[in-house]
């Protein structure tokens, strides 16, 4: 354990942005495997709207520091191609 104060406090400080980028990311695969469901299934507009929903949470992951924005980028091509290859 740290002695200085301010390494007591940078500790805490990482803990808490450390479990929000895991509920962040958790949220992000979540919302990734739906709409992967939802392609395999072939709802095109259940998937259209998921696709949507995902989007958007990537975004915010962006906004708040979880994610580089040319991750997220890659992520929201690769499931608008996938979704584009639906019959």
């Amino acid at each position: 354990m740290a002695n200085i104060k301010s390494k007591k406090k940078r500790i805490k400080t990482n803990e808490k942005a450390r479990q929000r980028n895991k509920a962040i990311r958790s949220r992000l695969h979540t919302e990734n495997r739906k709409f992967r469901e939802l392609v395999a299934a072939g709802d095109k507009a259940d998937a259209e709207a998921q696709l949507r929903l995902a989007s958007r949470e990537y975004d915010k992951a962006v906004t708040k520091g979880t994610l580089h924005r040319n991750n997220a980028a890659n992520k929201k091509s690769a499931m608008a191609k996938l979704f584009n290859s639906m019959d």
